[in-house]
Order: C-alpha cells, then structure tokens, then sequence
C-alpha cells in the first residue's frame, strides 16, 4: 500500500510537470514552423520542415536587440540594487536599535498591501517634474525598494546566530565589515532567492514601462512585443510572435539555473525546525 502511494504521487507529480511543460515545448517547437503552417498542424508534437525565418524576420521587423538590451540593463541594475538595499535595511532592522524601528518596518509592511498601480500616476508626474520620462533613470529607480525584500532580509538576519556578529566585533571589525564579511556571506540563499523574484519581477514589468518609454530606443522586450503584436498588420505573424516569446524567456531561465542550488537550499532551510 505505501509502495502504491509513493507510485502515485509520483505519477501525479509528472502529469503536473509534463501540463507546465509543454506549452513551453509548444511554443519553442512552433518558433521554428512556418507561419502558413502552424494552425494546419498545431496538435502535432513535433513539426517537420522546421525553419529559422522567424527569428531571422523578427531581427529585421523590428529593433529587438534594442528591446533585449533595455530590459537586460534594467533587470540587472534593478536586481543588484534591490538585493543591496533591502539586504544592508533588513539588517538593520533586525541588529540595530534606533528610535521608531518597529513603527518604520511597521510602515515598510504597509507599502507590501498597496496595490502598484495605485502609485502610477503620482510617481509619473513626479518623474516628470524630474524630466526623468523616457530614461533608465524612470525604469530602474522605483524598482530599487520594495517591501518584501526588506522583510524577507530581516527574517532571516533575525535567524542568524549573534555569536558569529559578536566574533567579528571581537577581531575589530566595524558594522560594515561584519555585515559584508559575516552576515552578507551566509545570507546567500536567500539573496539568491531575493535576486531570482526581482529579475523576474522586473524582466517582467509592462505597466510602468509601457508609461514611462515612448520611443523605441527605450523600450523594454515586453512593451516592444505588445506593441509588434498590436501593430497596424492585416494578419498576426504568429511565428514571428513565437520566436519573440521564446528570446523574452532566456534570460529568465539561465537566471533561475544559475540560482537554483541556493534557491533550493532556502527552501530547505525554510522547511526545517531546528
């Protein structure tokens, strides 16, 4: 009976993986088709007479090295920044005693229930009294800070031994060597975990830089795909469209590989009561 259990859970497990796979397998696959005959043979798993015209058109229609460059510019700076700061204030809330530090994380966590678009408009006439509109500077500031990675940070420096910090300070390290050489270092799952939401979160992002760009050397992959799928076309080049949907997801990917051991690790870390 427990051997039928286990058999079942697992079977249970690859009908949930093979359900979120394929539709990416589908879209690759039919990246390589043909426009005229993706709808003839879209129940087919694998097409024949694969070609690579559409990434070689999608190139040529529109400037998606420029959207691709945008959006990595901006993920990558957004990320580093984010991790950064929410890493150096959830430790000081979790080490350091200053005057009103519960009511500040107090208001920290109030700013996680506020929807995001309820911010649009006064943060884009501020930008625009900054003449910021149509820069990286509009697309990366307001990514910098946010609620959930201070609070994720300080849980888990509030988890973290005060011997080691206390060891530090005994060999004469400063605040910012403990924090940079103690307490960062040991951090690194989730800083790992904190860095995989944002660049996702950010790579991501339509609303804010669909507001804030309006000329092409700005854009960003997702604004520059809604617009190729909503331009002036008397028919939608769904091949073309696939072959920008698959480039969009890369980045996203080769990321999550990358961080996937500390990713993991967190997890675990998370799920066991020590």
């Amino acid at each position: 009976m427990k051997n039928f259990r286990i058999f079942l859970g697992y079977f249970c497990l690859v009908l949930i993986a093979i359900s979120m796979l394929y539709p990416f397998f589908a879209m690759v696959n039919l990246s390589f088709v043909n426009n005229n005959e993706i709808f003839l043979n879209a129940g087919k798993v694998f097409h024949t007479n694969l070609t690579l015209d559409n990434y070689k058109n999608v190139f040529t229609s529109i400037p998606l090295s420029t959207y691709f460059l945008n959006s990595l510019v901006v993920a990558v700076i957004t990320t580093i920044g984010q991790v950064l700061f929410a890493a150096m204030a959830g430790y000081a809330f979790a080490r350091m005693k200053f005057k009103y530090r519960d009511l500040l994380f107090l208001v920290i966590l109030i700013t996680m229930l506020v929807p995001p678009q309820v911010n649009i408009i006064p943060l884009f006439f501020f930008f625009l009294e900054l003449h910021w509109i149509n820069t990286y500077q509009a697309l990366i500031v307001p990514a910098l800070f946010g609620g959930f990675g201070v609070f994720l940070m300080r849980q888990y420096f509030l988890g973290l031994p005060k011997d080691l910090e206390e060891s530090a300070k005994i060999d004469g390290c400063n605040l910012f060597q403990t924090f940079f050489k103690i307490a960062l270092p040991l951090a690194l799952p989730t800083v790992a975990t904190l860095a995989i939401f944002t660049f996702v979160s950010s790579w991501n992002s339509f609303m804010w830089p669909l507001i804030v760009t309006n000329t092409e050397s700005m854009r960003t992959l997702p604004v520059g795909l809604a617009i190729f799928k909503g331009s002036f076309r008397e028919i939608t080049l769904w091949g073309e469209l696939l072959a920008c949907s698959v480039i969009c997801t890369i980045p996203v990917i080769g990321v999550f590989l990358a961080g996937k051991k500390y990713f993991i690790s967190d997890i675990l870390q998370g799920g066991v009561k020590e």
